[in-house]
């Protein structure tokens, strides 16, 4: 007997290969990457949800609705919706969206570091094909040392590209971007150029 951990799902009447082929997606969906905490792929996936949800298998759609909330080691997505899709080719990609005045949010940890990358915006996207992430709409994503923050990127559209480990930031129709980003202890702690020792 397959058991779903959310906690909507004990009521839903799915066979067991049909929860192990959802876990399965949503596990592959869920942007694990940014350089993340290799562990977290191998740890279980919870998702919990406030209202009814639904799994189309015959269209390979899984959609969370209610205060959304995934987990999976050190990752956490939170959003009002949370929709999976799966290709045929087996590619998956996932839409979280927010509500007004709260976004969607993710939040984990780097591999081997005490860093964490935090973002928040109207709708977040992943896309397993071209192994990207895409904050749309009032979008912050910030990379906190520890718990303090370090580099922030704004404006209406962020893009990671975690194959390559590059954000892109730009405004929508032109709209203005802001980077903040601060210098590495050591650095932080060194005099200024051209200052005498």
């Amino acid at each position: 007997m397959a058991r779903m951990l959310c906690k909507f799902c004990a009521a839903m009447p799915i066979a067991p290969l049909a929860a192990l082929s959802l876990l399965a997606l949503l596990f592959a969906a869920a942007p694990a990457q940014v350089r993340a905490e290799r562990g977290d792929r191998s740890l279980p996936l919870t998702i919990e949800a406030d209202k009814q949800s639904t799994v189309d298998l015959a269209r390979q759609v899984v959609v969370f609705n209610g205060k959304v909330v995934i987990t999976q080691g050190t990752m956490r997505i939170t959003a009002e919706r949370v929709e999976v899709r799966e290709t045929p080719e087996g590619w998956r990609s996932a839409v979280a969206t927010g509500q007004p005045g709260q976004p969607a949010t993710f939040r984990q940890k780097r591999d081997g570091l005490d860093e964490f990358i935090d973002g928040r915006a109207e709708r977040i996207e992943y896309d397993s094909r071209a192994d990207t992430v895409r904050l749309r709409g009032n979008a912050t994503l910030r990379r906190l040392r520890g718990s303090t923050p370090a580099d922030e990127v704004s404006g209406d559209l962020i893009t990671y590209d975690n194959v390559n480990e590059v954000f892109s930031v730009g405004g929508d129709g032109g709209g203005r971007v802001r980077a903040v980003l601060t210098p590495r202890e050591a650095a932080a702690s060194a005099p200024p150029a051209g200052t005498p020792r």
